[in-house]
């Protein structure tokens, strides 16, 4: 079976077209240091006419892309109908993979732009933790089991302290 990493989709802003392109370095840093990678990505561009401009794209190869189908459906399918759903899932996600290009299709795209203004851009990044496929494995093996999870960002925490001003 395979063993996955954490899965984080990330979608990030640039108003005003104001992409300066430094985060891409950061990204292949990481991606060489083994830490992420890259599941799928889309970085979407619109100027201030409403013309779209899109670049799309993975870290994964053909055999990993069905791979990927098939935990992804299993799991639908084991939410659907137990262990019975999850071998149909398994078999259909692989499937879907292998038959159709892996990520957004033109359509998509389209429907993502609609909802980006004029003269802004977004990247929208689905990215494995390569880091923490170690932890997750070792959890299983000792039993443990993931109560909860989550990412603070500061304005998060900002707003816990006012919170707790409040209660006071």
């Amino acid at each position: 079976m395979v063993m996955y990493g954490p899965v984080q989709m990330f979608v990030i802003g640039f108003p005003g077209n104001q992409f300066s392109g430094e985060i891409v370095p950061a990204i292949e840093d990481a991606k060489k240091k083994g830490l992420i990678r890259l599941i799928d990505y889309l970085f979407v561009m619109k100027d201030k006419d409403g013309n779209i401009a899109a670049i799309e794209g993975t870290d994964l190869g053909k055999d990993e892309v069905v791979k990927l189908g098939a935990a992804v459906g299993a799991l639908l399918g084991l939410g659907a109908g137990g262990m019975e759903g999850a071998e149909v899932g398994a078999m259909a996600g692989a499937e879907m993979a292998e038959e159709r290009s892996f990520g957004l299709d033109a359509d998509d795209i389209e429907d993502i732009a609609e909802e980006i203004p004029n003269n802004s851009s977004a990247l929208i990044m689905l990215v494995e933790h390569l880091w923490a496929k170690r932890i997750k494995e070792a959890l299983k093996n000792s039993g443990g089991v993931m109560i909860a999870q989550g990412m603070l960002q500061p304005e998060m925490i900002v707003l816990m302290g006012a919170a707790l001003a409040e209660a006071e």
